[in-house]
């Protein structure tokens, strides 16, 4: 990585930092750290000398190297290698190609089944242990057909295809989250947004403010994700007794959304109250209901009530809650593996290392990609491994190397 090398160890952070599209808000929450205090680090107003915050850092970053934030060209400790995933190339020669292509196919797309095959992945994103690889190996094919669709048809078929192309952008952005470069995360999820606004319709535009707002919570801005989630809800929110249960389900999903964003920020309040809104709508749906693919429900609303805790770093609430809930009955296996991080997260706020490690483990037999490629997991697993002494160090050695955290 060609680092300038005259840069202070702030200024590598920024430049790291500023090259990986991240803003200054989501560095520190990686951290465990607020703006204010990576706001000092950058400017040289504070020094970081502390290990386990460069060892975060630089997990953060993706780095391999914590010589690349020093500039001492020294490799100083194997830590959290860049992420990647083999579905990337392909999935950014699809959205590269779009729908340049003259050719029309012989014979009109059948949306229909077009929206069978999207669904048919969403599923397989909540159901595959190996998601991530999975749900990849489809994603070019679903997008080229979608893009496709939407270029040939007319009238409400054409509309009808807008909706469901959206809703592969969508699927696309939870794929390549965490994973791609800045720019092919923002070109899906502007890409997820346009398409449902041409199909125009309340669901779509719904489920188009929920992405958005999970883009750029992580990569650049949390007001502004406040502002296109709670914008949504609230044009939303007068025609809810009219709209569909799925429709309701997203207006849920965003006021979840809104919880735990504020719940990032600190903003206790706010995020409880935002809460206690999507528990009111989930009690609203019918019993047992699950929205395809974000998957709000009743069982997501308490799974979330877990990560607002940990977020505001209440983790004796967050384990009193985790203690309520059990993680069969959500049939995502992408959230179960979410909540047990959520968990491990909370009992190494407390300092109950074998707890963690033990909640970790079963994290990775639930859903190994969820842990390997969200930095969530990956920053406890890492923080375990720094400070875990005594007879489970081996354990947690071997969990890291397993999950890529630290080099074998």
């Amino acid at each position: 990585m060609n680092v300038p090398t005259d840069l202070t160890m702030g200024e590598r952070i920024e430049w790291l930092r500023t090259r990986r599209g991240m803003s200054r808000p989501v560095l520190a929450g990686l951290c465990g750290r607020g703006p204010d205090w990576l706001k000092k680090i950058e400017s040289g107003e504070r020094e970081l000398r502390d290990y386990r915050l460069l060892l975060r850092v630089a997990s953060a970053l993706g780095l391999t190297d914590l010589g690349v934030l020093t500039g001492t060209g020294e490799v100083l400790q194997p830590v959290s290698p860049a992420l990647h995933h083999e579905s990337i190339p392909d999935i950014w020669a699809a959205v590269k190609r779009r729908n340049y292509s003259a050719v029309h196919p012989q014979e009109p797309p059948d949306v229909a089944a077009l929206r069978a095959r999207v669904d048919a992945a969403w599923l397989l994103w909540h159901s595959a242990q190996y998601n991530r690889t999975e749900v990849g190996a489809l994603l070019p094919d679903l997008i080229g057909d979608g893009e496709i669709a939407v270029r040939v048809l007319d009238g409400p078929e054409r509309r009808e295809a807008y909706a469901v192309l959206a809703t592969i952008y969508h699927l696309a952005q939870q794929q390549i989250a965490y994973i791609a470069p800045a720019e092919l995360v923002w070109v899906v999820a502007d890409r997820g947004m346009s398409s449902a606004q041409y199909a125009d319709t309340p669901e779509a535009l719904a489920g188009a403010a929920w992405c958005y707002g999970n883009a750029l919570r992580e990569t650049a801005d949390t007001s502004e994700a406040l502002a296109v989630v709670l914008d949504a809800a609230e044009s939303m929110r007068p025609h809810l007794d009219v709209l569909g249960k799925n429709a309701r389900g997203l207006y849920g999903a965003l006021q979840l959304h809104a919880a735990i964003t504020h719940a990032r920020q600190g903003h206790d309040g706010d995020a409880w109250a935002h809460w206690q809104r999507g528990d009111a709508t989930a009690k609203s749906l019918p019993a047992g209901y699950l929205h395809p693919w974000t998957t709000f429900g009743r069982t997501n609303v308490d799974f979330h009530a877990v990560s607002v805790a940990a977020d505001l770093r209440r983790a004796g609430t967050a384990l009193d809650y985790a203690d309520r809930i059990n993680p069969e009955t959500m049939p995502s296996m992408e959230r179960r593996a979410r909540l047990l991080t959520e968990s491990a997260r909370s009992h190494v706020q407390r300092g109950e290392h074998a707890a963690a490690l033990s909640t970790m483990q079963r994290s990775v037999a639930v859903c190994p990609e969820t842990v390997q490629y969200t930095p969530a997991a990956r920053t406890v697993i890492a923080e375990l491994w720094r400070t875990t002494r005594g007879p489970i160090r081996r354990q947690v050695v071997q969990l890291a190397e397993d999950v890529g955290v630290i080099s074998d």
